[in-house]
C-alpha cells in the first residue's frame, strides 16, 4: 500500500511533464510540414548527389 502513495503522485508528475512538453511542441509549430516528406522525397530537387554537366 506504502509503495501506491509514492507511485501515483510520481507517475503523475511524469504524465504532467510529458503532456507539457506535447504541449510546447504543438505551440512551437514542431509538427507544420507543408510539403510533407512523402511528397518530397518524390522531388529531384532534394537529391544526395551533384548534378553533373
Amino acid at each position: 500500500m506504502d509503495a501506491l502513495l509514492y507511485s501515483i503522485p510520481i507517475s503523475l508528475l511524469l504524465g504532467g511533464i510529458g503532456f507539457a512538453a506535447f504541449w510546447w511542441s504543438i505551440k512551437n509549430r514542431q509538427y507544420d510540414d507543408p510539403k510533407g516528406d512523402a511528397e518530397r522525397i518524390l522531388s529531384d530537387e532534394f537529391d544526395d548527389r551533384p548534378k553533373q554537366d
